[in-house]
């Protein structure tokens, strides 16, 4: 168990580097994408071959996978988007607005009522945003772009928890990866028409970001939150994964001393984003506590039935 929280948590903190890359590599966002998931397929395309999983899909799944990719590719690209028009700190703080989606959009794919006390939450964090956008209107395109990855970043878990039962962690990556890339290069070279791009070829040590960020913040970060789910539960993962916006704006504190540009605004933003997500987090424990006493009375049921 202790080895499993170790692994998911180095995961978290890979992940949280993958914004601090977005701002190193002079690349446009959409050609770091596309070098970024080129390099993520062909590196799990090696390990799939290592470990000798299966690569055989049915067209109606390689189809859905591909669509999937395509979302994912658009996350990113706006992600990385809204870091170069704003920063790092302002473009995670933005992603917060995932729940505030998944509110509307995950009752519409799986066929439940809407939370309104998700809902509500989700409106906290938007307060929070706009805290952010009042007090710095410079960074208006940046926060457009964030909003949009966060409305992006909402849709392809839900999906992807559904493909997961027919499909393996495995191939549902490599073939997202693979389609995402495959569709920027027909979407890239419209998107260079209206946002500029200073190269397209990256730079010697840009390529060693780019391999690192394919490497670590993709594959192994994706390979040991999967070992450590054979382990802890899910809801402890997803719980933990708060921790990497956390991490980014530590990490940009420190090696683009981002602190310096930021102020009241950015703080009391974060803060009311920070209330809602711990808000949510007391919510999953009460209602995991509530199912766990309700099995437990099930099993003295059972027990004294016997």
């Amino acid at each position: 168990m202790k080895k499993a929280f170790v692994q998911l948590h180095v995961a978290i903190f890979l992940a949280g580097f993958t914004a601090i890359f977005g701002k190193l590599i002079e690349l446009n966002e959409g050609m770091l994408v596309l070098y970024r998931m080129l390099l993520s397929a062909v590196i799990l395309g090696v390990y799939m071959l290592l470990v000798k999983s299966t690569f055989q899909l049915s067209k109606s799944g390689l189809f859905r996978l591909v669509g999937v990719g395509s979302i994912v590719a658009l996350h990113w690209v706006t992600f990385y988007g809204s870091i170069k028009y704003s920063n790092v700190s302002v473009a995670v703080t933005c992603l917060s607005a995932i729940g505030f989606f998944t509110s509307f959009i995950e009752p519409a794919i799986v066929r439940r009522k809407i939370d309104l006390m998700e809902v509500a939450l989700g409106l906290l964090v938007i307060g929070g945003i706009y805290c952010i956008f009042n007090f710095y209107p410079e960074y208006v395109k940046g926060m457009v772009f964030g909003l949009l990855s966060a409305f992006f970043a909402s849709i392809f878990p839900i999906v992807n928890k559904l493909l997961l039962k027919k499909h393996s962690a495995n191939s549902v990556t490599f073939y997202e990866m693979l389609g995402g890339f495959l569709v920027l290069c027909l979407v890239v070279p419209v998107y260079l028409l209206y946002f500029e791009a200073p190269r397209v070829v990256p730079r010697p040590v840009d390529w060693l970001w780019l391999v690192i960020l394919a490497l670590f913040c993709t594959v192994i970060s994706f390979i040991l939150s999967l070992n450590s789910l054979k382990h802890i539960s899910a809801f402890t993962a997803n719980l933990s994964y708060n921790l990497e916006p956390v991490y980014s704006i530590i990490l940009a504190f420190i090696l683009f001393k981002e602190h310096k540009f930021l102020g009241t605004g950015f703080y009391l933003g974060f803060a009311l984003i920070v209330l809602a997500v711990v808000l949510q987090m007391l919510r999953e424990w009460q209602h995991r506590k509530k199912a766990g006493n309700r099995i437990s009375r099930s099993i003295e049921i059972d027990n004294i039935a016997v």
